[in-house]
């Protein structure tokens, strides 16, 4: 029997191939080409799809899709195909650059180092065609190096390298035995290998997917149950955690049932997301992505009335950098998202900054999940003003203590801060989910077991002994808005009560075979002959030293 065609199989092949074929390269680096052309190869295809479907070629008897294109797209007819793709599907592949032609090219040999530059060049100039899709597509594949001398030391080695990745892409079918298309899944799963093999830098672009169901988890319990449902993420990485919000939310598959935002500072990591995104069939007409700076630049925003104000969304959900250095200048204390606390977070710990930025802009209605290092609990001064203010307005909702080593790029324990800014309870939810994990080799597990305990606690508010807390307001503020977990749920485990006599009794038996094993090497002393005067003296001060 073959084996069963999943995403987990096909992806341990293709990081088998992946290890093979990047020589000199590292994973983070190498990362950006078979993902990249992963891509190429979806978007291709998801052409091709489109000229069937919408019958725009006319397919002679035994004649491919991609051959009718090469046929019909030509000439005086070619700049009317290629403006018909763009506008419908927001980027258009050239004949002579669609995937199964430079496949072809690659397999007999004829592909030419200059077609890999051409056609990454010709997809940048097409998807400005689209003026409201460029965006989403333009300089998508900027990360993908076509002159990394890393890859070869010559034009032909580097084209050659490019191509044994072209083919390795092109070998899987990406769909289920069932016939349901897995292209999506197995690209999550490669971006959580490299993750697994980048050390720290994998934490600029990947949140554990079992982090990721419980802060999606949380954002969707009161979900609507139909009707569009908005989300943002403020940093978001490669997307999975926007993506794993629509798979805990009630029909969220359903197309345009999410509308995705996200912004992320890093520009590689900024194309991960948009590739992700579009690989899990979100259109690009539901998404709107950008690549900038969080808490330098506000957004998003729309004009109201001739007044900028924030968009705000159902859900917002975020893995920030910890304790991130910012540039918090007095400026910013006119900031319409940080001037109603007080204070502003430290020039080296962006962690409220963060929080800030995220209350700002979820709805009255909503919900916010965000992943922060435990100091946010604690820390004085200026966090301590902000956070304070925070508990006083009624936004803080549960406070969740994660395991520590769960993460790629820390082994620090860290914290789920729930939000909601129309509570109608004033307390605060304490649970200590720290001791729930699986040990791994790498780093430590949440199982799904685990995940479900916190959901379901959470969902439960109510004191469970030893794991959760509900803390009324003058419990908070005796505690001088202190929230480190240990003050509000005691986890402290009794030692068993020491049995004096059986202390003794082995304390008297290891001083037994202490004198025992004295008296063996004092007699194996004494048989011991110096061969001249120092040895001797050494020998007798060695014996004095045993006595």
């Amino acid at each position: 029997m073959s084996e069963q065609v999943t995403a987990k199989s096909i992806t341990s092949q293709l990081w088998s191939m992946a290890n093979d074929l990047r020589g000199n390269l590292d994973a983070s680096e190498f990362r950006n080409y078979i993902l990249g052309f992963m891509f190429y190869r979806y978007l291709s295809e998801h052409q091709e799809e489109y000229l069937v479907n919408e019958n725009i070629l006319d397919l002679k008897d035994g004649e491919s899709v991609n051959d009718a294109y090469l046929r019909e797209a030509k000439g005086e007819d070619r700049a009317e195909y290629i403006e018909d793709i763009a506008r419908n599907l927001g980027y258009a592949i050239e004949p002579e650059f669609t995937w199964k032609t430079i496949v072809g090219k690659v397999n007999s040999g004829d592909i030419k180092p200059s077609d890999y530059q051409d056609m990454f060049d010709e997809f940048n100039k097409n998807a400005q065609l689209n003026q409201s899709a460029k965006e989403d597509f333009s300089e998508i594949f900027a990360d993908v190096n076509l002159g990394n001398s890393r890859l070869g030391n010559s034009t032909a080695a580097r084209a050659k390298s490019l191509g044994a990745v072209v083919e390795s892409v092109d070998t899987f079918e990406y769909q289920d035995d069932q016939g349901h298309d897995i292209l999506g899944d197995v690209y999550e799963y490669l971006i959580a290998e490299f993750a697994g093999n980048s050390g720290k830098k994998a934490g600029e672009f990947y949140t554990p997917h079992q982090v990721s169901k419980i802060l999606a988890k949380l954002v969707s319990l009161d979900a609507k149950q139909e009707g569009q449902f908005t989300v943002y993420d403020p940093a978001m990485g490669s997307g999975s955690l926007l993506l794993t919000v629509q798979d805990q939310l009630p029909n969220g598959q359903e197309k345009g049932r999410v509308a995705f935002e996200g912004q992320e500072l890093n520009t590689t990591t900024y194309n991960l997301a948009r590739m992700n995104l579009m690989m899990h069939g979100i259109d690009y007409q539901n998404m709107d992505l950008r690549n900038a700076d969080t808490l330098e630049d506000d957004w998003p925003s729309r004009e109201e009335n001739g007044v900028m104000a924030p968009v705000t969304f159902d859900a917002v959900v975020a893995n920030p950098p910890y304790s991130a250095k910012w540039d918090n200048n007095d400026n910013k204390m006119k900031d319409p998202r940080f001037k109603d606390f007080g204070k502003l977070a430290p020039k080296t710990k962006a962690d409220y900054a963060f929080v800030l930025h995220g209350l700002y802009h979820l709805d009255r209605e909503g919900t916010m999940a965000i992943v922060l290092p435990h100091g946010v609990l604690f820390r004085g001064a200026a966090e301590g003003m902000i956070r304070q203010a925070i508990i006083e307005k009624n936004y803080l909702d549960a406070v969740i203590g994660l395991p520590s080593g769960i993460f790629f790029s820390t082994g620090i324990p860290t914290v789920v801060l729930v939000f909601k800014k129309n509570r109608k309870n004033k307390d605060i939810l304490f649970i200590d989910a720290s001791n729930d994990f699986e040990k791994g080799k790498k780093q430590n597990v949440l199982r799904d077991s685990d995940v479900d305990k916190i959901i379901n606690t959470y969902q439960k508010r109510e004191d469970v002994e030893k794991y959760a807390h509900v803390a009324q307001l003058d419990e908070i503020e005796e505690n001088d808005f202190n929230l480190n977990i240990p003050r509000y749920v005691d986890t402290f485990e009794e030692e068993e009560p020491v049995d004096a006599e059986a202390l003794l009794s082995d304390m008297q038996s290891i001083d037994s075979e202490i004198a025992e094993l004295t008296k063996q090497i004092n007699e194996q002393m004494d048989d011991l002959v110096a061969t001249d005067e120092d040895s001797q003296k050494t020998l007798d001060i060695l014996k004095q030293v045993l006595k």
